[in-house]
């Protein structure tokens, strides 16, 4: 099994989209375009996001490798975006981006708009392995990695 993609909601996808082409380089694949619930899809879009669902406008992002980004801005109900960000919160914690380039990465996010929140810091002592938290313009939690997961897992040295 693999990763297909993964849906982040964000209170303006036009913003989101530039942001994202911008700040990481991705691609649009597709959108945006608008979810209405009307006669043909309302059995379907009622089942996915819930009974007051009425509108959203969609688009999909290309990653560079197989696991794409589903971005969402809700109209009605409105995308809400007054919470503020937090990894304690049941649910999606956060999104990881690997980059060769963790410096350039950062100086992108943060010329974009985006909110640089920790440190770069090495995954373990004395190897190459680095990463660094941020947040886009909407409040959605990231993480930028020098390796793959599976690479990074596979170098951890012994305990």
């Amino acid at each position: 099994m693999t990763v297909g993609h993964i849906g982040l909601c964000v209170p303006d996808i036009d913003a989101a989209l530039l942001w994202y082409e911008q700040a990481l380089g991705l691609a649009v694949l597709d959108g945006p375009r608008e979810l209405v619930l009307n006669e043909g899809t309302a059995e379907t879009l009622s089942d996915v996001f819930g009974p007051s669902f009425r509108r959203a406008r969609i688009a999909h992002l290309g990653t560079g490798g197989e696991c794409g980004l589903e971005l969402f801005q809700f109209l009605e109900p409105p995308t809400d975006s007054d919470s503020p960000p937090s990894y304690f919160h049941a649910g999606f914690s956060h999104l990881c981006f690997v980059t060769e380039d963790i410096d350039a990465a950062v100086a992108r996010v943060r010329q974009a708009g985006g909110r640089i929140r920790t440190a770069i810091w090495p995954e373990y002592p004395g190897l190459p392995y680095r990463f660094v938290h941020f947040e886009d313009p909407f409040g959605n939690l990231l993480e930028f990695h020098s390796h793959p997961h599976r690479e990074t897992l596979e170098a951890r040295p012994g305990e």
